[in-house]
């Protein structure tokens, strides 16, 4: 495998959001890096987990402002990535190592 690929997707995002997505519309989400675009993102989870996307959404989160023993801080922005898979395909997020 490419080590670039593994640069634009930095890991998936499990919750119970995620997961009912999974379920439903066959939708996996990741963090992906903050310059990656979708094009980049579609390459990268094609070649990496040998299925074909359909359609990639991007999000922008935003960090949170956090206080630490009374000094103020800020988490980092990071971008969120939701992929739908084509009918069929799936993946197994709990055994990959993106």
């Amino acid at each position: 495998m490419n080590t670039n690929l593994y640069n634009v997707i930095r890991a998936p995002r499990v919750s119970e959001k995620t997961a009912r997505l999974q379920e439903v519309s066959n939708q996996y989400a990741f963090e992906v890096a903050n310059q990656a675009t979708k094009a980049d993102i579609k390459a990268a989870v094609e070649q990496i987990f040998d299925v074909k996307v359909e359609s990639v959404n991007v999000v922008n989160v935003k960090g949170k402002n956090k206080a630490f023993r009374n000094r103020q801080g800020r988490r980092g922005d990071w971008r969120k990535a939701y992929v739908k898979l084509a009918e069929g395909q799936s993946i197994d997020v709990m055994m990959t190592k993106a």
